[in-house]
């Protein structure tokens, strides 16, 4: 069955999809996005990531294209009209179509694109796919809590992962403390059983939706998270780490550059924490609570 897109209130073939030449989106980056997972038919995680997207459009000061509850609704119409039961959906929001300038438009109407695509989500298989991953200088600008397509910093640190064979890239900055992963949060788990995570209490991360339903989960658990930065160096000693994302869900990582991370699989916890929320996304559809910026 041929995939179906949607392009500002329309429903067409994704190979007949595309944007105007001057929208603002395609010219500058002028636009943020999200990727929702669906899982057994659920989408996941839905209202924390129709959250992010308002609050990152709020930021750059660009319309919301639509009242929430449309919005709902296009992204079930997306997956009916696509007929996949696992899968991705993407959305982007654009400030629209006008003449190229940097100031903005005094009058223009917001762009709404959305693709979809299927995806897996074999456990035992994806935590027998251990990944690597290498650590890259963070050279993207200072506003990483918005969600935008403006996205050239890390396209440069995914490709140098490529490059040697890795998954992901983990940005360091000037201080020598590891930031997120080019497409992921960055989580370490030290010996004494913790796990490490950047804090979000400023703009140098974006703050995963996924990362929010994880620390959820492990309140509920009892598994202990410290909110801190940490050296590459640290993360070299590690007992476990991984990569969380709506994309990857979570990635166990047993190689970061040269360095073996445990003994070469998924970790214990790390494989605890996947189980714990496949379970939360197959039974309910990850409904978290209302997503918080801070």
């Amino acid at each position: 069955m041929p995939r179906i897109a949607y392009v500002s209130g329309r429903y067409i073939p994704h190979a007949d999809a595309g944007v105007h030449i001057e929208d603002r989106g395609f010219q500058f980056a002028d636009s943020v996005y999200e990727v929702v997972a669906l899982v057994n038919g659920r989408l996941c995680d839905e209202v924390g990531h129709l959250d992010r997207l308002v609050r990152s459009l709020g930021e750059l000061r660009i319309k919301v294209p639509m009242p929430r509850k449309s919005m709902e609704m296009a992204l079930r119409e997306m997956v009916r009209r696509n007929r996949i039961k696992n899968g991705m959906i993407y959305m982007q929001v654009t400030r629209g179509v006008a003449p190229r300038d940097f100031v903005f438009p005094k009058k223009s109407d917001t762009t709404l694109v959305m693709t979809m695509y299927p995806a897996k989500y074999d456990i035992p298989a994806r935590k027998a796919a251990v990944k690597k991953v290498i650590t890259v200088p963070d050279i993207r600008w200072k506003r990483r809590d918005i969600k935008t397509t403006a996205l050239i910093g890390q396209v440069l640190a995914k490709q140098a992962a490529a490059d040697k064979g890795a998954y992901e890239a983990w940005m360091v900055d000037d201080d020598g403390f590891i930031t997120e992963g080019s497409s992921s949060n960055a989580w370490i788990i030290d010996k004494n059983r913790n796990l490490i995570t950047r804090a979000t209490a400023n703009n140098s991360i974006l703050k995963g939706v996924t990362r929010s339903a994880l620390q959820a989960l492990c309140k509920k658990e009892k598994i202990k998270i410290i909110e801190r930065k940490f050296t590459v160096a640290e993360a070299y000693k590690a007992q476990e780490a991984f990569c969380s994302s709506a994309v990857a869900l979570i990635a166990p990582v047993v190689q970061i550059d040269d360095k073996k991370i445990g003994n070469g699989q998924a970790g214990e916890i790390t494989c605890k924490l996947l189980d714990l929320y496949m379970e939360y996304a197959t039974k309910n559809g990850g409904k978290q609570e209302r997503w918080n910026p801070a």
